[in-house]
């Protein structure tokens, strides 16, 4: 059975969160390459709403678990890929946090930069393969993240 285009989309805007909180991780990249910042244009208008509400990420979360992950008339296909999403931003919320806590006393290091780095590109491949498979009508089987996926639904 063919996936309708607006859950298409709709399963492909649930990716703007995690590539939100992926953006920070590449700072450094974008000061070397400012080409890469057109990539943060996307995920724009979600980082103001974040900043902009007090506790908006969180509220966010909230109501994109309870309204679309735990409602049952919202096709499987939406449900899926708006968890795996959230369980992607929550990886990215832990390690903002790690970063903040463990290697911010380090400073911007050459190593801390590299390791920010890969977490950016990391989010960027997985984000644009979530994307590619959305408009394709498929899910995205990302490794184990997926499988917690299926068990939560």
């Amino acid at each position: 059975m063919a996936i309708p285009i607006w859950q298409r989309l709709v399963a492909l805007l649930a990716y703007l969160l995690p590539w939100s909180d992926g953006l920070p991780f590449g700072r450094s990249l974008t000061n070397l390459f400012p080409a890469l910042q057109w990539l943060s244009l996307p995920a724009l208008p979600l980082v103001m709403l974040e900043q902009a509400v007090p506790f908006g990420g969180f509220i966010l979360f909230l109501v994109l678990f309870l309204a679309v992950v735990r409602n049952p008339q919202v096709p499987y296909y939406v449900r899926f890929n708006v968890l795996q999403a959230i369980l992607l931003d929550i990886v990215l919320v832990v390690a903002s946090l790690a970063f903040n806590l463990v290697l911010a006393p380090l400073g911007g290091t050459f190593a801390v930069r590299t390791l920010a780095n890969t977490v950016f590109l990391g989010v960027l491949v997985l984000v644009f393969f979530a994307l590619v498979q959305c408009l394709r009508g498929k899910e995205a089987d990302i490794p184990t993240l997926s499988e917690a996926v299926r068990m939560q639904l």
